[in-house]
């Protein structure tokens, strides 16, 4: 029995020292083979970072911003955000609204980060919206404030209810500019987008909707709001010689018209003094055609929440457009296409966005001539080589992709056509594109606006975009795409400019209309903005105009 054991050992010993070899060598081949694979795998993604880079794979160029002196679409990096830095809640039905987590695959990555407060903040405001949203308990209970005289008091919500003015990009900034009012003074912004703004956007806010209800008692009366309405705070204040202490109870609602042609007694909005008693009224119904988020910042008791929301002062469009406008399913199909089509593999990607607002006084020659000036004078786009039928062969030529935004098609035409009868004297291939030519533009119309929307985020994906003066589509454009545009002056009467489009100071939009501040002197002259706030300049394309600028360096 002994030797039965002793031989037993002996035989299990042989076959655990025949396991332990077996073991290592199939350790070491299994390290070998890791090395290979890894090796391939840095390959791969070496390869997919290389064709992100040079455009072969449409709809991924996501590296980081080139430094602004170089006209370059090339990427260093391959970086997906998909909620660009907090600024976007995730858990959002993705198949109901592709463009909001899919359009970071679509542009650079922004070099300008949400501060955490602002985050924190948005997420604060989502909560909000949700507890007192359409239809919920409390906007039920709010609702009923309409028609109370006194108001009771026994709701925890109020609003801002926004109605739309002239075309969409006037809209997006003035909503953009209403949300961030709401935001400062914790109320629910609500939109009337109407019918010929359906399907336009995705909802902002999750779990709910920013749409005003199609049965609010007041909607009837949206239209004919204008200055002077006898329910408008400015009617208010001219009622009471512009005491609002003398009125015994708040309304329960006021009209607020803060469009461009607003006068001085709804110009007292943005005095500070005035904020507290708007502060009691649970309805506000905002007008507004006009980017007026600047002058937010000159009234006191905002501007300590504003300066920990937006440090960098030129940020506050660019985070709030991204915020709150993402293309429906129907445009980003638009602007997909398009892309996928004409502007994926370009090595770089210019916009050139041309709004004439009279073409008699805007002759189309001058007007091009204007455009071919810039375009020269800033080196945006090689010349033509006159001399020469073809071009000369270079492995390291450039391809180019312009997008022409306008109603019209004679400028695409005459650019199109002067880089397709002559080669560049670099030998830079150029592509020109249209999306469309409307003609005019139409009001009321729900298929215009999905493509002026298309063709602004078309636009917003370009390396290097030239937008027109006074435009707001431009403004829209720009925020977008976190962009500082060249600024084309559209020339009135035959003669161009010497200066056709100078750079922008920041990528804000312009407050073409703004409330003047003057001097307690008998001399009503117009205060320097600079000397009011740092962070506020005279507007580049509108010298009534205001906005705002970096007033740090970051």
């Amino acid at each position: 029995m002994a030797i039965c054991q002793m031989e037993g050992l002996g035989l299990g010993s042989a076959r655990f020292t025949k396991m332990v070899v077996s073991f290592l060598i199939a350790f070491f081949l299994l390290y070998m083979l890791s090395l290979v694979y890894r090796s391939s795998t840095f390959d791969l993604i070496g390869g997919f970072s290389r064709a992100i880079g040079t455009g072969e794979m449409a709809g991924n160029d996501t590296g980081a911003s080139v430094p602004e002196d170089k006209h370059s679409s090339q990427p260093t990096r391959v970086v997906v955000d998909k909620l660009l830095g907090g600024l976007l809640a995730p858990g959002f039905d993705e198949e109901s609204c592709v463009s909001r987590y899919q359009s970071s695959l679509f542009r650079r990555i922004s070099p300008h980060k949400p501060s955490s407060y602002l985050a924190l903040k948005l997420r604060k405001y989502e909560d909000l919206h949700k507890r007192c949203g359409p239809h919920t308990e409390s906007y039920n209970r709010t609702l009923k404030e309409l028609s109370s005289s006194p108001i009771n008091g026994t709701t925890d919500c109020s609003y801002v209810i926004w109605t739309p003015a002239n075309g969409l990009g006037n809209r997006i900034i003035s909503m953009a500019s209403s949300f961030l009012y709401a935001f400062l003074t914790n109320r629910v912004l609500l939109v009337d987008l109407g019918i010929d703004m359906a399907g336009v956007f995705c909802e902002p806010f999750p779990n709910t909707s920013w749409l005003l209800p199609m049965d609010f008692p007041l909607s009837n009366q949206f239209f004919g709001l204008r200055s002077g309405n006898d329910h408008s705070y400015g009617h208010l204040l001219w009622k009471n010689n512009m005491n609002v202490s003398t009125v015994s109870q708040p309304p329960p609602f006021l009209y607020l018209y803060l469009s461009y042609n607003y006068d001085d007694y709804d110009k007292l909005f943005y005095k500070d003094q005035n904020q507290g008693f708007l502060q009691n009224v649970p309805w506000l119904i905002l007008k507004s055609d006009q980017y007026f988020a600047p002058y937010l910042f000159l009234i006191p008791s905002f501007q300590q929440e504003l300066g920990r929301l937006f440090p960098d002062t030129e940020t506050v469009f660019h985070h709030l457009v991204r915020y709150l406008f993402h293309p429906s399913n129907q445009a980003w199909g638009l602007i997909t296409r398009f892309y996928h089509s004409y502007l994926a593999t370009a090595d770089q990607r210019i916009g050139l966005q041309v709004r004439v607002f009279n073409r008699k006084a805007s002759p189309i020659k001058v007007v091009l001539e204007q455009i071919l000036g810039c375009i020269q004078k800033e080196k945006l786009l090689p010349k033509v080589d006159e001399e020469k039928q073809i071009a000369t062969s270079s492995k390291n030529r450039t391809s180019r992709a312009i997008t022409i935004a306008s109603l019209y098609p004679e400028y695409y035409e005459s650019i199109k056509n002067m880089y397709w009868m002559k080669p560049t004297v670099n030998g830079d291939v150029i592509g020109v594109y249209q999306p469309s030519h409307e003609e005019f533009q139409q009001f009321g119309n729900n298929i215009h606006n999905i493509k002026a929307w298309a063709e602004i985020n078309i636009l917003s994906l370009s390396d290097v975009l030239v937008t027109s003066s006074w435009s707001t589509f431009g403004y829209v454009a720009q925020g977008l795409g976190g962009l500082k545009p060249w600024i084309l002056y559209v020339p009135t009467g035959d003669k161009t400019t010497d200066q056709p489009c100078p750079r922008a100071m920041s990528m804000e939009p312009c407050f073409h209309f703004p409330p003047n501040y003057y001097k307690n002197t008998g001399t009503r002259r117009r205060l320097d903005t600079a000397s009011l706030a740092p962070h506020i300049r005279q507007c580049e394309d509108a010298s009534s105009g205001i906005k705002l600028v970096n007033d740090k360096p970051l």
